[in-house]
């Protein structure tokens, strides 16, 4: 059974075939009135008339310009004005569907565009907290897929407004909506366009070491505070990255070699971590949480928690304030401010585990 998105998608190709249906048929009767105008006046005329002036007085006739009768001796040819009342009566209405459905195919998209964009500009000025994509590519529409699926706040930035285009009919549904800006990600006025002073992170997903880099530079000035995450396809770029301002630099060739590695040596994990992340039913996810000053986990042990019942989350590390980590940690381990759980459970699940901390659910058992 197709999905909510993929219905919805189905409905606006459906929608535009139909409004392009209706165009090439407005044309194709178009078409014919003039072919049929034109030799009805040749037929009349006989060899006085030349085709290209029959069709010339065909179209000036069909578009009401009045030139006056082009067609010299027009009227010492029988049925000649009977036939050109007919064919502005019949064809003029052929001409103005037309020009309508024309109008409609042209203009309806942009007005559609239009109202989206303005839209889509009043969620943005909105948002906080959230995440922006630099390049929806090879690289970016993977983390654009990812965000989706952890329910992220993000907003897309590309050159290619087709591609956006596209990746908004695919994407945007009632639960998650697909924000994007057209333009360059290394522009500082559409980095503010897409609230970099009030995002929490960038990813630099750009295919270009050089525009990662570029993006890195101008977002460390724009917001100091946010999380900048680059790509780079040079190994070479990584220090440069690092010292721009990047707080993490992700090379898709070195990544693809563990994997490869990690398929030979390990498959059995491999499998049973995709499984983990793209099992619809699942949708398990190891995610982190830090613990608020506020927070009555603060001094407890974590067998004295309730994560496990509220959540049915599973702590399988603890890295404290001051950097140490804890990997599988004993039920004893007490819990400090500052501390970041690392937690498998499911998206949902996760959620819980948020606003119970932000409103003091998840505590003592």
């Amino acid at each position: 059974m197709a999905t909510p998105t993929e219905r919805r998608l189905q409905d606006a190709i459906e929608q535009q075939l139909a409004l392009r249906t209706r165009l090439f048929v407005a044309a194709g009767w178009l078409v014919a009135v003039v072919v049929v105008g034109a030799s009805g006046f040749h037929v009349i005329g006989g060899d006085h008339w030349s085709w290209g002036d029959c069709f010339y007085f065909t179209i000036i006739t069909l578009s009401t310009v009045g030139f006056g009768e082009t067609l010299t001796g027009l009227h010492e040819h029988p049925y000649a004005r009977l036939w050109t009342v007919g064919l502005i009566v019949l064809g003029s209405g052929t001409l103005v569907y037309f020009v309508s459905t024309l109008t409609a195919f042209i203009v309806e998209g942009d007005i559609r565009d239009a109202f989206r964009r303005n839209r889509m500009r009043q969620v943005i000025d909105k948002l906080e907290g959230h995440y922006i994509v630099c390049g929806a590519g090879t690289t970016g529409i993977h983390v654009i897929e990812e965000f989706i699926q952890c329910h992220v706040p993000f907003v897309v930035v590309d050159r290619s407004r087709h591609r956006l285009s596209e990746l908004h009919e695919r994407f945007d549904r009632p639960s998650h909506r697909f924000l994007y800006v057209v333009g360059d990600g290394t522009d500082d006025h559409v980095l503010e366009e897409a609230g970099i002073a009030r995002c929490r992170g960038i990813v630099a997903a750009l295919s270009e070491d050089k525009d990662n880099l570029f993006v890195t530079v101008t977002a460390s000035a724009l917001n100091p505070k946010a999380r900048i995450i680059a790509k780079c396809v040079e190994v070479s770029a990584r220090p440069k990255l690092l010292r721009a301002g990047a707080r993490a630099v992700v090379s898709p060739t070195q990544i693809g070699g563990l994997r490869l590695a990690s398929e030979a040596i390990r498959p059995t994990v491999v499998e049973f971590l995709d499984l983990m992340l793209r099992d619809p039913n699942q949708n398990l996810r190891i995610e982190e949480v830090t613990i608020p000053e506020s927070s009555s986990l603060v001094g407890l042990p974590i067998r004295e928690t309730n994560i496990r019942q509220k959540t049915k989350g599973l702590v399988i590390a603890v890295r404290f304030a001051d950097g140490r980590f804890a990997y599988n940690p004993e039920p004893g381990l007490v819990l400090e401010h500052g501390s970041t759980l690392v937690v498998l459970a499911e998206v949902a699940e996760m959620r819980k585990l948020r606003d119970g901390l932000a409103d003091g659910t998840i505590g003592k058992a």
